[in-house]
């Protein structure tokens, strides 16, 4: 493949992925307003404790086997046809087996409504299953535009579901029924995209030949899973629904906003990154302008959401989730760095380090789950303290096993990142002083001095980072702004 080949397959995956994961987030920014005001904690909290059940089940009949096949270099029909069949047969019997366990979920937190919302919930992992090769299909040939189109319809018409159900009084099966309204709708959007059809020929050789590289990526999704949810898990068991619910709704938001960035990254890094696998160091040099790239973006989108948090989370949702904004404001400072750490995590994938992406994801569900035992006696807060810390200091970890497969050192990150969240930091603290002093100077009233003051940070903060962008000439905002212009 030639590099102006690649090149435009890079950008265009980029713009698409990142158009996707706009539209998304949007989406989700509009209906979630809604639902937010139309339902409670307690409805939040409800879903949030049975979500990692769900999401290992799904991770379960997918079984890592979309990137086992994005490594391959010309995967053939057989080998799809093969991950098809199997992730049918484990979809179902994992749901098989959660319908049987939901009673025990029910009885671990305290909760017997959980028992119906688990059989009904979990039906999504069996559509997932149906449409994981179509999806691995799109994936491998870098085919971002169609994936795009997949997720923001089901995106859409799912969350018109859900606000229609929560105008209903559903409560939480709104919530429910949205999340497998998304998940059979994608499923059957990828059906329509992908030119690749499932046979009745049965051959489980080409899954036997990707498990030892799949079942290490399956094992740690699923660790992954259980990072991403150790504190609803644990806050379910601990602390009442309504509380679970609160910090769900600022997770949610947090994760709304960094995954803007990490999903359009993950639908081209590992693919990228395996075409100039024979290329050292032009692989280092793509490593690299993702990594300035990713900081460039996610350090002032993380850290000016978190300055705005508390006005953006009164004015959209109301003043029962002012607690979640304040839970928001920290989370915000490790969703900055989580874009980063998924770039290094997509090197490891790509060089075949299924098993220490594994292990490394096994210390940091340890590291978490010993924490938060320790700590939840001392309230949400501080649980949500160290998780922070913990996710912003694992970046280093990644960086040392990728340092060693690319000569990636610790200098060159530290250039790469640091700079940009310096500067971010910099630019959100005067925004906030200077926005504040302005606003009460032009207005007292307490609801409209907060849209008057959300307005001007996000303004304000925007006009800052670009001017000083702009003055130090960094090369990542003038090629960001030609491809625009290009476009």
């Amino acid at each position: 493949m030639s590099t102006e080949t690649l090149k435009e397959k890079t950008t265009r995956g980029l713009f698409w992925g990142g158009m996707n994961n706009v539209v998304q987030q949007g989406l989700g920014l509009l209906f979630g307003i809604i639902l937010g005001r139309l339902l409670g904690p307690e409805d939040y909290g409800m879903i949030a404790m049975i979500l990692v059940f769900q999401l290992i089940a799904t991770a379960l009949q997918e079984s890592g086997f979309k990137s086992a096949i994005g490594n391959l270099k010309e995967p053939q029909h057989n080998d799809y046809n093969s991950v098809f069949w199997f992730n049918i047969i484990v979809g179902v019997t994992c749901y098989v087996v959660l319908f049987f366990v939901a009673p025990f979920i029910a009885d671990y937190y305290h909760t017997p409504e959980l028992v119906l919302l688990c059989r009904v919930a979990f039906l999504t992992i069996i559509f997932a299953a149906l449409g994981t090769a179509q999806s691995a299909y799109l994936f491998r040939n870098m085919m971002v535009k169609e994936q795009a189109k997949c997720n923001m319809t089901a995106t859409l018409l799912s969350s018109i579901i859900g606000v229609t159900l929560a105008f209903l009084k559903c409560g939480y099966w709104a919530l429910a029924i949205q999340s497998m309204a998304y998940i059979g709708l994608n499923s059957l959007l990828l059906w329509h995209f992908s030119p690749w059809r499932p046979t009745l020929h049965l051959d489980f050789g080409p899954v036997r030949h990707m498990f030892k590289f799949s079942s290490k990526l399956l094992a740690t999704t699923i660790l992954e899973r259980i990072n991403t949810n150790v504190m609803n898990i644990l806050l379910g068991r601990h602390f009442t629904k309504h509380e679970v619910g609160n910090y769900n709704q600022a997770y949610q938001w947090n994760s709304k906003v960094f995954y803007l960035l990490q999903g359009t990254l993950a639908q081209v890094a590992q693919p990228v990154f395996t075409n100039v696998a024979d290329e050292q160091e032009r692989q280092l040099r793509i490593l690299r302008k993702l990594m300035r790239f990713t900081a460039f973006l996610a350090f002032p989108l993380l850290f000016g959401f978190g300055m705005v948090a508390q006005e953006f989370i009164v004015l959209t949702i109301g003043e029962k989730w002012l607690v979640s904004a304040r839970l928001l404001q920290l989370l915000c400072i490790s969703g900055a760095f989580i874009p980063i750490s998924s770039v290094l995590t997509n090197m490891l994938i790509s060089k075949g380090k299924s098993g220490t992406y594994f292990w490394v994801t096994l210390a940091l569900c340890v590291t978490l789950i010993a924490t938060m035992q320790v700590l939840y006696p001392y309230g949400i807060r501080t649980m949500v303290i160290a998780y922070v810390i913990i996710y912003v200091l694992w970046t280093l970890v990644w960086h040392f096993f990728v340092s060693r497969l690319t000569g990636y050192t610790l200098w060159a990150l530290l250039f790469d990142i640091m700079p940009f969240a310096v500067i971010a930091f910099g630019v959100m603290a005067a925004t906030w002083w200077g926005s504040l002093a302005v606003g009460r100077w032009l207005l007292a009233d307490g609801c409209w001095q907060l849209a008057l003051l959300l307005a001007m940070r996000i303004v304000m903060a925007v006009v800052l980072y670009y001017v000083v962008m702009r003055l130090l000439r960094v090369k990542i905002l003038e090629e960001c702004i030609a491809f625009l212009r290009k476009k």
